[in-house]
């Protein structure tokens, strides 16, 4: 049995200016020690997709409308808010863009460390100064230097490398099965970056946890991931080993989103964009939605009908009207 089963799952945001469609029949599998990257542009929903996991859409405005979450078999869409309390923390951690959105100004960080492990505590309550060990042993487990003594330090008085350390310890603190990796790097320089990077699959090894790693960043995806899945316009296009991924992309916006990286060893000077904006998810278009920009596109891309899903190997998947017999 698969640690996380994704299936088909559709979300949307009801506002004043209508229904935003941000996830729209998605579907994917996690197991334990695989980390899988979910790619998209700004808006491609692969944020709400880890939000929908948490059971965190903002209400009354965010609902999941149909589809299933399993964790282990459990479907976590129909458990109540304070069931979801107990999954949180405890089997699922989360990793936000911003820690600094996230950590509280007016607690320690040892404080913040020992709520998240006295709220999911079971039987027998550790004492302060067991909850003070555990908080040391998790920050030097995320290479916080002189753990002992930054323990009793304020949020601002970190780095944002640090304050994304700490973040992650936190999110590690209960043992979690599960890590929800929202764009943990988007606020960090290049070298901090990769020691973070390489402290996270350090962890993951160490845990044998899964991760799903939400990023707009395949060249981050290449160095984390083992698996890809590919989002636009809330849809998933494409997934598959990264190998595969990388080697024989099916989809043209993925293929798109690959010439964007900036390459070494290339000899190409100007980068490649793609034209066009993402549409707007309140009035998606019919068909596939990545049609209007797509360079490739032919006639069968006019049908009213989103692609099927079409197997490339028993582990690459596509939507894509080229790719229909």
């Amino acid at each position: 049995m698969a640690l996380l089963e994704v299936k088909h799952l559709k979300a949307r945001f009801y506002t004043s200016d209508g229904i935003v469609n941000a996830v729209n029949d998605v579907s994917f599998t996690l197991d334990r020690g695989q980390v899988l990257g979910l790619v998209g542009e700004s808006g491609s929903g692969k944020s709400t997709v880890g939000n929908c996991i948490m059971n965190l859409l903002p209400k009354p405005a965010g609902k999941i409308e149909s589809g299933e979450i399993l964790l282990d078999g459990d479907n976590l869409v129909t458990k109540t808010n304070a069931e979801m309390l107990r999954v949180r923390g405890e089997k699922i951690g989360m990793i936000v863009q911003d820690p600094m959105s996230s950590l509280d100004p007016l607690f320690t960080i040892g404080d913040q460390i020992t709520e998240t492990i006295r709220a999911h505590e079971h039987g027998e309550r550790k004492t302060p100064s067991q909850l003070l060990e555990e908080a040391i042993r998790l920050l030097k487990g995320v290479r916080i230097p002189a753990p002992e003594n930054r323990v009793k330090d304020y949020p601002h008085q970190f780095s944002g490398g640090m304050r994304q350390r700490a973040v992650g310890a936190i999110a590690l603190s209960c043992h979690p099965q599960l890590i929800i990796a929202d764009e943990p790097t988007t606020s960090l320089d290049v070298t901090i970056q990769a020691q973070y990077l390489e402290l996270l699959k350090d962890l993951q090894k160490e845990e044998n946890i899964g991760i799903l790693f939400i990023t707009h960043d395949l060249g981050i995806v290449t160095y984390m991931c083992t698996d890809v899945a590919v989002m636009y316009a809330g849809h998933l296009v494409e997934k598959g080993k990264i190998e595969e991924i990388y080697d024989h992309p099916a989809h043209p916006y993925t293929q798109a989103l690959i010439d964007s990286v900036p390459r070494l060893d290339a000899t190409q000077k100007k980068l490649v964009g793609i034209d066009g904006a993402p549409p707007r998810l309140i009035n998606l278009p019919q068909g596939c939605p990545f049609a209007p920009r797509c360079k490739k596109k032919v006639p069968q891309c006019d049908n009213k009908q989103f692609p099927p899903k079409v197997m490339l190997s028993d582990t690459q998947e596509v939507h894509c009207w080229r790719c229909v017999n």
